[in-house]
C-alpha cells in the first residue's frame, strides 16, 4: 500500500515539475498551486504531499529496512576464507551506496536509516563478542551502509548554508532532497 501511495505521488509529482512546480517550495507557496481553483483543491494536493512523503515512504521503508537488518543478522561466520569482500564486491560497492543514498536523501529517511545502521554497528559488537564476523555479504551491506552514510554526511555539508533548502527543510536533522536541489539550483539554470 505504500509502495502504490508512494508511486502515485511521484507520478503526480513528476508531472507537476514538467509544468513548473518547484520542489524547494511549499505546496502553497509554489506559482502553479497557489492560483488552483477551487481553493480547496489545494489541500487536495497538501494531503497528496503529506501521504506521498511521510506516510507512503514510512510504509515503504520500515518493512524494507527491517528485512535488509534480518538478512545482516545471518550474514556472520567464523570462516576466515569467507570474512573477505570479493572483487566483485568492490566494483558494486559505490552503485550500492548510490542507491542507499538516493533513497535516505529522496525519500527523507535518515532517522531510520540511521536507526537501521546503529542496530547493525550493534549486531557487529555483539557477535564479535562470540567470535563471528561479517561474511562476504555482510561485509558488502556494511560498507555500502558506512559509504552511504559518508555521502549523506557530503551532501549535508554541501547545501549546509543554503537558506531556500534550510527554510524547506527546518529541523534538527537537515538533508535535502536532490529532487529539491534539482529544481532550485540546476533546472532554473537550463
Amino acid at each position: 500500500m505504500g509502495a502504490s501511495i508512494h508511486l502515485v505521488g511521484d507520478s503526480i509529482n513528476h508531472r507537476l515539475i514538467l509544468s513548473g512546480y518547484q520542489l524547494h517550495l511549499s505546496v502553497r507557496e509554489n506559482p502553479i498551486i497557489r492560483d488552483l481553483k477551487p481553493a480547496s483543491l489545494i489541500d487536495s494536493f497538501e494531503l497528496l504531499y503529506y501521504y506521498d512523503e511521510h506516510l507512503g515512504h514510512l510504509m515503504w521503508y520500515i518493512p524494507f529496512f527491517v528485512i535488509l537488518f534480518i538478512y545482516f543478522t545471518g550474514c556472520f561466520t567464523k570462516a576466515e576464507e569467507q570474512k573477505r569482500l570479493p572483487a566483485s564486491g568492490c566494483v558494486l560497492l559505490g552503485p550500492s551506496a548510490l542507491y542507499y543514498w538516493y533513497l535516505v536523501t529522496e525519500g527523507q529517511i535518515t532517522e531510520l536509516f540511521l536507526l537501521t545502521f546503529l542496530a547493525m554497528v550493534v549486531m557487529v559488537i555483539h557477535q564479535h563478542r562470540r567470535g563471528l564476523s561479517p561474511d562476504s555479504n555482510g561485509l558488502f551491506l556494511f560498507c555500502s551502509f558506512s559509504v552511504t552514510l559518508l555521502l549523506v554526511a557530503l551532501w549535508v555539508a554541501h547545501l549546509w548554508n543554503d537558506p531556500v533548502l534550510r527554510n524547506k527543510y527546518p529541523g534538527l536533522i537537515y538533508v535535502p532532497e536532490p529532487w529539491s536541489y534539482y529544481t532550485l539550483h540546476i533546472k532554473q539554470n537550463h
